[in-house]
């Protein structure tokens, strides 16, 4: 009903009273003043006028609940899972249509019915029942029931169930929604796969990023294998030499022809036969010394390339942060001082060749940030707090820009030229230090350069 029309269907059917009509009137009703017929007239056109307002009202509030119930039904219509609503009984009162094709069956023949009857097992009818039990019945998550399906056959379902209250909070009855549990199996099966495929992703960057850093640190690890190799060769050269002289002297000593006399005496003192026993002691150092260097350094080259099987074990993160240092300044033809001031134990546990690839990749990186420098510097210091050490790397270079400092743990992202840098060094080590536990983090010195530091916590001694 249009509201226009309103005013003037209430003029047809309350006339106005013209007042030369009144005397009659009247005279008819036995003398009733006109006064008290005008008053009457205008209450019952405010009566009206306000049940006309009523109406309208009643209107707009009826359109906007129809609004209201159109929007709930399609909103039930799109839902995928399936849903349930009973009273305190368990008596449905309404479901969805996911339910209707799950089940196979319309709402005429669900409506009213037990909601127990859904389902396909004693087990879950039981179970089912034990919703509506309870004078005050609580919230039920995940409970895994078997329901029929269209053919008869039983299909698992994951049932939530949360009571209904009304407006005053008193129980009502129950809502039940859930979903097939193939298609959550089938999700849960799926993020697994994911997780999978990306740990072993993650493995193979840094087993790709440990090669990078081999292939970058082979001149320098060749030239720390030829020095001790060639203190070994020159010392068993000079041994050899001396063998002979010796064999020589020592014939000579224990012929029998060959007496004690200055002749022996000048043989002695022509061979140099006292200064050859002082340098045995020396040379065998030196080809002592030699040989553990070789093995220092083929250890830990077998440590640093090889897949880490063990993270738990523990080991001095003093040691770790000289062989880094080592490997990375002797590498380098230009000159690059650093200066580590730490204790002799720092004692941690977890992975030492993981953590000398996260301390090489920090040396290296300064490094490379101090090339312009004519005096590049690092310098290593720790810290301790609480039950953590913290190790600072402070270079003299020229620091990093603050569009870079947020993006510098990034995968991919490096500013070093084409060819020279994958991206990947920086973030696999922070990687690799929250799982040991630590934090990883970069800023800027007041005075110049940058500043990296490396929390890790201490081993309990």
């Amino acid at each position: 009903m249009a509201t226009s029309d309103l005013p003037a269907r209430r003029l047809r059917q309350f006339p106005s009273i013209a007042p030369d009509s009144l005397p009659e009137t009247e005279s008819a009703l036995g003398g009733v003043d006109e006064g008290v017929w005008i008053e009457v007239i205008r209450k019952m056109d405010e009566v009206y006028n306000d049940l006309l307002q009523y109406e309208v009202a009643l209107e707009q509030k009826n359109a906007a609940l129809e609004d209201s119930q159109q929007f709930i039904e399609s909103v039930l219509a799109s839902m995928s899972d399936i849903l349930i609503v009973c009273n305190r009984h368990g008596a449905i009162q309404e479901v969805n249509d996911s339910l209707r094709r799950f089940i196979g069956l319309d709402e005429t023949a669900l409506r009213g019915r037990p909601v127990c009857e859904l389902f396909a097992d004693d087990a879950s009818r039981q179970r089912a029942g034990d919703f509506f039990s309870a004078a005050r019945p609580a919230t039920v998550q995940d409970c895994e029931l078997l329901i029929s399906g269209g053919d008869g056959s039983p299909l698992p379902v994951s049932l939530n169930c949360t009571p209904r209250l009304s407006a005053t909070g008193k129980l009502v009855g129950m809502v039940l929604t859930g979903r097939p549990v193939g298609e959550l199996r089938r999700a849960y099966h799926a993020l697994r796969q994911a997780h999978e495929d990306l740990k072993r992703t993650q493995q193979q960057l840094v087993q790709a990023e440990k090669m990078a850093s081999l292939g970058r640190l082979v001149a320098g690890v060749a030239h720390e294998l030829n020095n001790p190799i060639s203190f070994v060769l020159g010392n068993v050269l000079a041994i050899r030499r001396y063998a002979a002289r010796l064999q020589s002297y020592l014939q000579a000593v224990h012929s029998e022809a060959f007496a004690r006399s200055p002749e022996l005496d000048a043989l002695r003192q022509e061979l140099r036969i006292d200064r050859i026993m002082q340098d045995f002691t020396p040379l065998l150092d030196g080809m002592t010394e030699g040989a553990e260097r070789t093995r220092d350094i083929v250890d830990g080259l077998k440590r640093f390339s090889a897949m880490d099987r063990s993270s738990d074990a523990p080991f001095n993160l003093a040691d770790v942060v000289a062989r880094a240092v080592r490997w990375v300044a002797r590498a380098e033809r230009q000159p690059f001082r650093v200066i580590v001031d730490l204790p002799e134990e720092l004692p941690v546990i977890g992975s030492s060749g993981q953590m000398q690839q996260v301390l090489m990749n920090i040396v290296q990186n300064a490094r490379d940030a101090t090339a312009a420098s004519a005096a590049p510097i690092l310098e290593i210091t720790a810290e301790r707090r609480d039950a953590m050490i913290l190790l600072h790397f402070a270079d003299n270079g020229p620091g990093i820009s603050a569009g870079n400092l947020a993006r510098l743990f990034d995968p991919f992202f490096t500013t070093k030229p084409v060819g020279q840098g994958t991206g990947l060094g920086l973030s696999i080590s922070y990687g690799i230090v929250e799982r040991h536990g630590g934090c990883l983090s970069a800023a800027n010195r007041p005075e110049g350069g940058a500043i990296f530091t490396l929390s890790l916590p201490l081993a309990k001694v």
